[in-house]
């Protein structure tokens, strides 16, 4: 096993940039700090996946795109870059993209214990602050279960969550799924 090499703390936007290109791991960057994306379970990644494959064929013939983890969310030019679970843009600055999204309609992340705290606190923080940003959402990976924000009047971000048996509505860009669908072949820890 080849030891990786701690990341360097308090880096400018541009080193970062520019140092996370040569890593063979991804890095998230909130103002100055790095943080290293720990690898995912199967079932965060079939779920991930499922969520994919529903969206790309709804999202295509609207002059949308759809990518998974592996793209890179740029905030702001100054302050934090994210890799999402899955993000959504229909704008046109982002179709042609090469680098990062920078206009995002939908975001979704899979919680997994280790993200949780994360994923419904400070990237929430930081996801409320991109203005094309429409609904957040929140798939859990141990469990069925989901939960969606979607943006309101002013601040307000409305909260809707679902289990078993519902059918999750994804108003930005016009999409439904029953709550199964994501969760098509993911073996729980419990079914083991």
């Amino acid at each position: 096993m080849i030891a990786t090499p701690q990341p360097p703390q308090n880096m400018t936007v541009d080193e970062y940039l520019e140092w996370e290109a040569r890593q063979e791991m991804r890095h998230e960057y909130v103002n100055g700090e790095i943080f290293a994306m720990t690898g995912g379970s199967i079932a965060h990644n079939d779920i991930a996946l499922n969520l994919y494959r529903a969206l790309y064929p709804h999202l295509r013939p609207r002059g949308c795109r759809v990518n998974v983890s592996d793209v890179k969310l740029q905030l702001s030019s100054s302050s934090a870059y994210f890799y999402p679970d899955v993000i959504v843009s229909c704008d046109p600055q982002d179709l042609n993209s090469r680098k990062f999204i920078q206009y995002p309609k939908l975001i979704v992340e899979v919680v997994s214990p280790s993200t949780a705290a994360s994923d419904r606190s400070d990237k929430f923080t930081h996801y409320r602050t991109i203005p094309t940003l429409q609904e957040y959402v929140l798939i859990e990976s141990e469990k069925i279960a989901v939960e969606r924000y979607c943006r309101g009047e002013g601040r307000m971000w409305i909260y809707y969550p679902y289990t078993v048996g519902d059918i999750i509505a994804l108003e930005s860009i016009e999409f439904e799924c029953p709550i199964e669908l994501l969760y098509e072949g993911v073996v729980f820890e419990s079914d083991e």
